[in-house]
C-alpha cells in the first residue's frame, strides 16, 4: 500500500502525495480555479488533472526530478537550467490569461506592502534595520512600468521538473496569471544565481538584470514573516534572508 507523504501543509492549504497522486487540499476555491484554468492555457508541461472534488484536486505526478530547492546546490546542469528558461519564455510569450495574477499586483498597492513589511521586521527586531534598508533600494528597481505577460507567479525552482535537458512538468499553478514576466524569472532563480545566466540564454529576450535583483529583494522582504508564522525557516543557509544579504 502506498504511503501518504505530507508535501507541505499549513493553515492555508496542504498537499498530500500518494503513489503517482498529489491531493491539494484548500478552502479557497478561487485558487483552486485559477489553477486548472493556468494548466488547461499554459503552452509548458503540466499535470494532468485526474479529479476535483472542492476542496481537493487531484493530479498526476509528473516525471522527472525538480530543478532544484532553495539553500541546496542545483544538481541541474545548465543546459536543463537554459531548458527551463526557453519554457518560462514559452510560457510569456502566449496569449494573456483572463486573470490578474501573483506578479501583476498594482506598483502602489505593492509599494505600500514593502513598506508595511520593511516596517515589521525593523520594529519586531527580525532584521537589522540596515539590512532592510539597503534591501529596500535594491527592490525600488521593480517599480517601473512593464507589459503583462502570462506568468506562473511561483515559479520556485522546486515547481519545474527536468528530465536530462527537458522540462517534464511545472506545477503549482494556483498564483498564475497576468503579470510582470521578470518575477517569474526571478523566482526561479531566487538563492541560485549564478544559474542566472543560463536561464536567461535559454529564454530568449532581454533581460534586465536589475530588475531580477530587485525581485529578489521584494521576495526576501515580504516573505520573511510568511515564512517564519508557517513553520519554515527563512535564515537556514541559501534561503531568504542571506539572499537579501548577499544583494549590493
Amino acid at each position: 500500500m502506498d504511503e501518504v507523504e505530507v508535501v507541505v501543509a499549513h493553515s492555508e492549504r496542504a498537499t498530500l502525495r500518494v503513489g503517482d497522486v498529489f491531493l491539494k487540499v484548500d478552502t479557497d476555491q478561487a485558487r483552486i480555479d485559477a489553477e486548472v484554468e493556468a494548466m488547461a492555457l499554459a503552452p509548458v508541461p503540466t499535470p494532468e488533472v485526474l479529479w476535483r472534488k472542492p476542496p481537493v484536486l487531484a493530479i498526476a505526478a509528473v516525471p522527472g526530478a525538480a530543478l532544484g530547492r532553495l539553500g541546496v546546490p542545483s544538481a541541474a546542469s545548465p543546459a536543463a537550467w537554459a531548458a527551463a528558461g526557453a519554457a518560462v519564455g514559452q510560457l510569456h510569450r502566449a496569449p494573456l490569461p483572463p486573470r490578474t495574477g501573483r506578479a501583476g499586483r498594482g506598483l502602489d498597492e505593492l509599494a505600500a506592502e514593502l513598506d508595511g513589511e520593511c516596517e515589521w521586521l525593523v520594529a519586531n527586531g527580525v532584521l537589522p534595520a540596515g539590512l532592510v534598508t539597503r534591501s529596500r533600494q535594491v527592490a525600488e528597481a521593480v517599480f517601473r512600468p512593464w507589459t503583462p505577460a502570462f506568468t506562473h507567479g511561483d515559479l520556485q525552482i522546486a515547481h519545474v521538473f527536468v528530465e536530462g535537458e527537458e522540462v517534464t512538468g511545472v506545477i503549482d499553478w494556483s498564483e498564475a496569471g497576468r503579470g510582470d514576466a521578470l518575477f517569474d524569472l526571478a523566482t526561479l532563480t531566487l538563492g541560485h544565481e549564478k544559474h542566472l545566466g543560463d536561464v536567461v540564454a535559454g529564454y530568449g529576450s532581454d533581460v534586465d538584470l536589475d530588475v531580477i535583483r530587485a525581485w529578489w529583494s521584494v521576495r526576501g522582504l515580504l516573505g520573511v514573516r510568511w515564512l517564519v508564522e508557517h513553520g519554515f525557516d527563512p535564515f537556514a543557509p541559501g534561503c531568504e534572508v542571506d539572499v537579501l544579504r548577499s544583494l549590493r
